[in-house]
């Protein structure tokens, strides 16, 4: 099979709609869907649907800023600099037409909106986390797809017999499908485990914290059969990639969360108006 798709689903008056951008819209909107799902499910958990739509508000928002500044950041930090002007630079950063969003800048922006979210409450900043961490993976796996479909972030060569040609790589070589790979476990999988885990009261902390560690262990593992990007290459030791390394510290803080959970227990009370533990 070759990728060769169009980025483009469809036009309306001539203005192109992407798939790229459609698949964000089922990320945001299944977060939404799921999380008013649960707060009806679960009204001692002391969640308001208007509290749904107001965070899904300040999360689309630490998404896409999140994800470009990050992207820029962390991959292609010397165009910034290559830029002749300020505002050219600044259009950089808002040209998301152009391709390039990070998952981790997205994560940073996240986590950023929900602290936002959770002062504006006046609620604990792990209250917010473990509510929307189980939310998130179904929007991965859509952003994987819309990879994919752009024919993007392609594996190594392989001769397995799912290996597919990526039209976009220009060598005509079977390679892994790395962005089915990740929708499948970064996606369906971490989605099942985190739905399941959180579905029974846990410590404060835990679930962000398996979500932090699963995603690391699937997205490490995944790097390994993933084609480095260009420009940057391998960073060190022939296989170490800059997604290798941004996943570090996150596997760390997720392992320090669990722990944190497990050795000082707090949990979360229906319709408590304030909670001072983190």
């Amino acid at each position: 099979m070759t990728v060769d798709f169009t980025g483009v689903a469809f036009t309306i008056f001539d203005f192109p709609i992407y798939w790229y951008g459609i698949m964000y819209l089922v990320a945001i909107g299944s977060g939404w869907l799921l999380g008013r799902y649960r707060i009806r499910k679960h009204p001692e958990w002391g969640w308001s649907a208007q509290q749904m739509d107001d965070l899904v508000f300040y999360a689309a928002l630490g998404i896409i800023l999140g994800g470009r500044i990050g992207y820029l950041l962390f991959y292609d930090l010397g165009r910034i600099f290559d830029e002749p002007t300020f505002f050219d630079a600044v259009k950089r950063v808002f040209a998301i037409r152009d391709g390039g969003m990070s998952f981790h800048g997205g994560l940073l922006g996240v986590m950023l909106a929900c602290w936002l979210f959770a002062r504006k409450q006046g609620w604990a900043f792990f209250k917010v986390m473990d509510f929307i961490a189980p939310l998130v993976p179904l929007g991965l796996g859509a952003g994987r797809i819309g990879n994919f479909i752009n024919g993007e972030l392609w594996g190594k060569p392989t001769d397995l017999p799912w290996g597919m040609i990526f039209k976009k790589a220009n060598d005509g070589l079977l390679r892994h499908p790395n962005p089915l790979y990740e929708a499948f476990l970064e996606g369906l999988v971490l989605f099942v485990v985190l739905w399941w885990f959180s579905s029974r009261p846990r410590p404060r902390m835990a679930v962000a914290g398996l979500f932090a560690v699963l995603y690391s262990v699937f997205r490490f593992g995944i790097e390994f059969v993933r084609e480095p990007d260009a420009h940057l290459g391998y960073l060190a030791f022939d296989w170490l990639t800059m997604g290798h390394l941004l996943t570090l510290p996150l596997l760390a803080l997720g392992i320090y969360l669990i722990w944190k959970a497990y050795s000082r227990p707090v949990y979360d009370t229906a319709g408590e108006a304030r909670e001072s533990d983190a």
